[in-house]
């Protein structure tokens, strides 16, 4: 750790009257203005595990590089290791939560084989029955394959702190595997005047999602154990920033053709590629404290899909048949399955636009545990 900075005066930062406290200049005459903002930053400052929390969390409040220019500090981690230095550690601050510490592999590395496991599994039996006892299976593997995804989302680097927008984006995600599973059959059987019996399911998508449950999670703790690393050796928050997007870039890709290697296994719709990815994103923001923006993502897609087979039925309105002509526009282009892949497709660069920058930031990595 280097010795304290010399003392400086605290200038304000080139900002309008509308700059974050932490930015702003101290009264002539203050002598340490490093002390003056740690006491602004007491809390942040006594209750970080090491340094690197500190300059993410003065991010959050605003305090850029140019900021701690003012301080005679090359960049904020630098002046978050001064900060860092100033508050004894013998004994954690009473009230501070001890750190989390990062979760073995051997905790979780189990748990997100599973649903691939019973995903395969099902898959046999429903191969293998017919009647009542195909329905019997159907029913159990579901709530087999149910009960397997949560115990992986839970554990591990897939693992959400609960958040204003987590519940939305759970049941958004239910809508769109039921989709993968029933809404290519449904919306042809629409487009066709039906349906008039049951349509067919098509349960190669989920298998395809349930079996990349695995390689996500690995990616994922790519992502996150590299990107900490990055940010203990940035020198900045842009180096940081142009550090951390290709390897954001690099997961998603590896994630990517792993989803389309296993989607050409199965036979499956290439959809099916495109709601991984979509997932996968969706998981990343979530775990790194971005759930409200996963289950816009999330919702964004879902809704799309719930309109195409809700414009499919009031196309047979009179008067109303302009509404189903980009549907059936799809369909005839690229089938069923190219509603979901547009769809999912679109959603998935959006939240890949956001990750990308959301991501990038010190802030999303100060808690990472993977």
């Amino acid at each position: 750790m280097r010795a304290p900075a010399p003392r400086t005066a605290e200038a304000e930062p080139p900002a309008t009257a509308a700059a974050p406290a932490a930015a702003r200049a101290p009264r002539r005459g203050a002598t340490d203005p490093v002390k003056s903002l740690l006491h602004r930053h007491r809390e942040l400052v006594e209750q970080a595990v090491d340094p690197l929390e500190i300059a993410a969390g003065l991010e959050v409040h605003g305090v850029t590089d140019r900021t701690a220019a003012r301080f005679r500090h090359r960049d904020v981690f630098s002046l978050a290791e001064e900060l860092y230095a100033r508050v004894p550690r013998g004994e954690a601050p009473a009230g501070t939560a001890p750190a989390v510490p990062a979760e073995p592999v051997s905790h979780w590395a189990g748990l997100v084989l599973a649903p691939g496991a019973v995903a395969l599994v099902a898959g046999g039996g429903l191969v293998l029955t017919h009647g009542p006892a195909r329905l019997a299976v159907g029913v159990v593997a579901a709530l087999a394959l149910g009960a397997a995804l949560l115990a992986a989302v839970r554990r591990g680097p897939l693992r959400a702190a609960p958040a204003r927008g987590s519940r939305a984006a759970a049941l958004w995600t239910v809508w769109l595997l039921a989709y993968a599973l029933g809404g290519d059959g449904l919306l042809a059987a629409l487009a066709a005047g039906g349906p008039d019996e049951p349509w067919p399911l098509a349960p190669a998508p989920l298998l395809v999602l349930a079996v990349s449950v695995a390689p996500a999670a690995w990616c994922a703790r790519l992502f996150a154990v590299r990107a900490r690393r990055r940010l203990a050796a940035s020198r900045g928050l842009d180096d940081f920033a142009y550090g951390v997007r290709p390897l954001l870039l690099a997961a998603v890709g590896l994630h990517l053709a792993v989803l389309t290697a296993l989607t050409a296994a199965a036979g499956a719709p290439y959809a099916a590629v495109a709601l991984g990815a979509l997932l996968l994103l969706a998981r990343l923001l979530a775990v790194h404290g971005r759930a409200r923006a996963a289950a816009a993502g999330l919702a964004a897609a879902g809704a799309a899909e719930a309109l195409a087979l809700a414009s499919v039925l009031a196309a047979r309105l009179p008067g109303l048949d302009p509404l189903a002509v980009p549907v059936r526009a799809a369909l005839a282009t690229g089938g069923p399955g190219a509603v979901p892949a547009l769809v999912c497709g679109a959603a998935a660069l959006g939240l890949l636009a956001h990750a990308a920058v959301a991501l990038c930031r010190a802030s999303a990595h100060a808690d990472a545990t993977a």
